[in-house]
This record gives structure tokens, sequence and C-alpha cells, in this order.
């Protein structure tokens, strides 16, 4: 059974217990106040008291004359006038001794067996009156009176049966009760939960269209789970910014594997070419054969590069255990970095300005990738900008060790910013002579947060870069 019925049936069953126990205290709540409505029946009038109650205190308004006969008073007259009522009284031979407003259908002696009929049936007595009947004592001698209510007043039923059967039939009528009481409840709690669970139906919905990546949906932040489908918005809005920093992701990835691929073939082609041209019987000059291993070693250097470079960053990926700490002096660390660029050929005459600390900073580092930062960071300023860039090295400490290297160049734009330290990622001002893994920055991040520090970049086309890096 799915979710969604799990929900509903819930809720119908929940429902219907209620409703069957509230149908329970109902019923016994009736039976209570009937019973305590009987216990207050004296000294009430017809409208509250019940047609029986009234007969029996009707006695009250029956007197005799003088002469001894029965007479009604004035009082009794003006209550069955109100009622609509009417009176016989009959002796002990069931003898008419007096009446008042009596129908004519109705005689003035009666047998047992009509009086009988007339008290246990409706219309006992013909006409259209039911009768009560009450009694009156003088004396010695024994009144019976019949007061005649008309048949909206009063209805009679009559029931005979063994005690056994009662029994089983109340037994029977119960149970009917709480089975037809328990399927109206169940179709009346269906009906009510379903506008409980049509939310709940929605959310599972929702999240259905999630986990099968449909992130274009929007529900109505309204009612009980208002909250709930604000989550769902946000989170569909989540998903899918993720789905598409996802997929730009993956298509720098291929993109890289393109490249680096591209990049590494074309070394190989010329280690090839040049291997096969020395593998070939032709009278080549020493200077000649010295070129070609020039550049055969020179394109392998390349290849060698790339393969580092994929390895180190796969080893910093699944372990900081690579990292070899010693006690280091970071200016002199730096220092020693702008010093072997300014030794390179290519670079000794930049701009190059180093900034030293005033006071010595010792920190555990990895000399060696560490020194690799500072050098990938400061090249990468070099190679990515015009030979009139300048660029400032600067160390400092406060609470923790700074060092900041920052030029005047090119500068990185905003969508380029944001993908700097991912790996595979290659600037789009990288020309042919700059070409590289595209691991270099993310190398250089790993690098620094391995050693538990943190790199943060700052950037404005046609202003600069800035590059933090915090110990």
């Amino acid at each position: 059974m799915n979710m969604k019925w799990k929900l509903t049936l819930r809720y119908v069953l929940s429902i219907a217990f209620v409703a069957i126990f509230v149908v329970i205290l109902n019923i016994i709540a009736l039976i209570s106040l009937t019973f305590y409505t009987a216990s207050q029946n004296q000294d009430k009038d017809i409208a509250r008291n019940g047609a029986g109650a009234y007969v029996r205190k009707f006695e009250q308004y029956i007197n005799v004359d003088e002469n001894n006969n029965l007479i009604l008073n004035e009082d009794g007259k003006k209550s069955l006038d109100k009622n609509g009522l009417w009176i016989q009284v009959l002796d002990e031979d069931s003898k008419e001794v007096y009446n008042y407003k009596k129908p004519e259908d109705v005689n003035t002696k009666h047998t047992p067996i009509e009086l009988i009929n007339g008290y246990k049936y409706s219309s006992g007595f013909g006409g259209s009156s039911d009768i009560l009947a009450g009694e009156k004592k003088f004396k010695n001698e024994s009144y019976t009176y019949l007061i005649g209510f008309p048949m909206a007043y009063i209805t009679k039923y009559i029931f005979i049966m063994e005690n056994d059967k009662l029994v089983e039939y109340i037994k029977i009528a119960i149970n009917s009760i709480i089975i037809i009481d328990f399927l109206i409840a169940v179709i009346f709690g269906y009906i009510f939960s379903k506008g409980l669970t049509r939310p709940v139906k929605k959310i599972i919905t929702g999240v259905d269209d999630l986990a099968d990546g449909n992130y274009d949906v929007y529900y109505k932040e309204k009612g009980v789970y208002s909250k709930v489908f604000g989550k769902l918005n946000s989170l569909s809005d989540i998903l899918k910014s993720s789905e598409i920093e996802r997929v730009k992701i993956e298509k720098m990835r291929e993109d890289w594997i393109a490249n680096i691929s591209h990049d590494i073939k074309t070394p190989l082609s010329s280690i090839k070419g040049y291997a096969e041209v020395l593998s070939e019987d032709y009278d080549f000059t020493s200077e000649e054969i010295s070129e070609f291993a020039n550049i055969i070693n020179s394109k392998a250097d390349y290849i060698k590069e790339l393969v580092d470079d994929l390895n180190l960053t796969m080893r910093l990926k699944n372990s900081n255990s690579i990292i070899n700490k010693e006690e280091v002096n970071l200016n002199s660390l730096v220092k020693n970095s702008v010093i072997d660029i300014f030794n390179d050929p290519r670079y000794s005459d930049r701009d190059i300005e180093f900034i030293d600390s005033e006071k010595v900073i010792k920190k555990p580092l990895d000399k060696t990738l560490m020194k690799r930062v500072i050098n990938n960071l400061i090249y990468n300023a070099l190679v990515h900008n015009n030979e009139d860039i300048s660029i400032s090295v600067k160390v400092f400490e406060d609470e923790k060790a700074h060092i900041i290297i920052k030029d005047n160049g090119k500068g990185i734009g905003e969508d380029e910013l944001k993908y700097i330290f991912e790996r595979y990622y290659r600037g789009t001002n990288t020309g042919e002579a700059h070409k590289g893994s595209g691991l270099g920055m993310a190398i250089a991040k790993e690098i620094i947060v391995a050693h538990g520090g943190d790199i943060q970049i700052r950037s404005e086309l046609s202003k600069g870069t800035e590059i933090e890096i915090t110990l």
C-alpha cells in the first residue's frame, strides 16, 4: 500500500472512530436526560411534563358537589380547553357519571375489553382521540376517568415478546446502529479526509518530481502546509541551480579532457616524428641531432608536467598524508620563490616587488608544495598578462600569517572568477603559449586547505587581481 493511501486510511479511521465515540456519548447523554426528565415530572404542565404525568395529576380537579355528584372545577375545565382535551368519568361498573366535551361517538358504558383496547391502542375508542386513564377515590368508592388526547399529542405502540427475544432484538438493534453509524462515519470521514490529505498528496507528488529530476515545479504557499510548500519551492530552486552548475562542470570536464588529450597528442606527435627522423639512416650533423634531442626532451617534460599535475590532484583529493610539514620561515620561502622567477631568463626584467614582514614568521609547512603554490600564482600573473605588468608580493602576520599576490593586469570577469578554483577550468584569456593542465589553481587551493589555511581571490576586469593566502 503506497503512502498516499496509508495517510488517507489513517485519517478515515481516526474520524470514523471519533464519530462512533461521539454517537455513543450522545446516546448515553440522551438516555440520562430522559431519566432525569422523568424524575422531574411532578408539578409541571403538559407541555414540559408529558401526557402521562398530566393525567395522573388531573384528579386534583375532580370534586363532588353538595349532592355528592362528581363535578370538574373551573381550573380543570380551563386546562382541558387550553389543551383541546375531553374527559369521561366512570364508576366501578364502567358507567359514565360525568363528562366534559366528550365526543358523541364515545359510549356511556364500556365493557372491560373496550377499556383495555381503548387504553392500549390508538383510536381504541374510535374517532380521532387517544385516551389515557386515571383514578379518583371518594370515600369508599373508586372512579376511573378517561382523558382523550388529539392523536397529534400522543402515539401508542404495543410490543409483546418474550424476555429472551427482547434481549436478542436489543442486541441486534445496537449492533445494527453501530454498523450503520460506522459506515456513515467512514463515508463522511473519507470525504472530510480528502480535504486534509490533498495537500499531503501534493507534497508527495512534489518530492517524487524532485526525485525524478523535474525541478520546474512551484506550489502556492498556503494552508496548514504552507511552510512545507515553501521548503519544496526552495529545494526545487536549489536543485535546479545545482543541476545547472553540474552541467557546467561536466561540460568543463569534457572540454578539459579534450584539451588535455590534444595537448598530450601534440608533443607526442613531435616526439614520434623526431624519433622516426633520427632512426632513419640520414647523415645528420651533431648540432642537428642535439637540436632534435632537446625538442624531444622538452616535449617529454611537458607531458611529464601534465601527468604530475593529474597525479598530485588525485593524491590531494583522496588523502592529506602526502603533506610533510616542517618548521619553515615563511618570509624566506616566499622571497626565494620571487628570486627563482627573477632567475628565469623569460621574466628577469619584469616588475615584481617583494614586501617582507617586519618580523620572522615561522609556520609548519610542506616546503616543496607551498613553494609550488607561490610559484604557480606568480607565474599565472606573469603569463596571463602583458609584459608591462606590475606585481607585488607581500607577507605579514596579525592573528594569522598572510601572503598577498597582487597585480594590475587584465583582471578576471565575474563569470570566470567563480570557477577559478575548479578542477578542469582553463580561463578564456589563456593563449596558445600558456597552455597547462587546468589544474594549477585547484591544486593551489587543495594544498592551502590541506595546511588548514584558506585562499581567496578578488579581481576586476582591466584593474587587476589580488590573491590572499591565510595560514
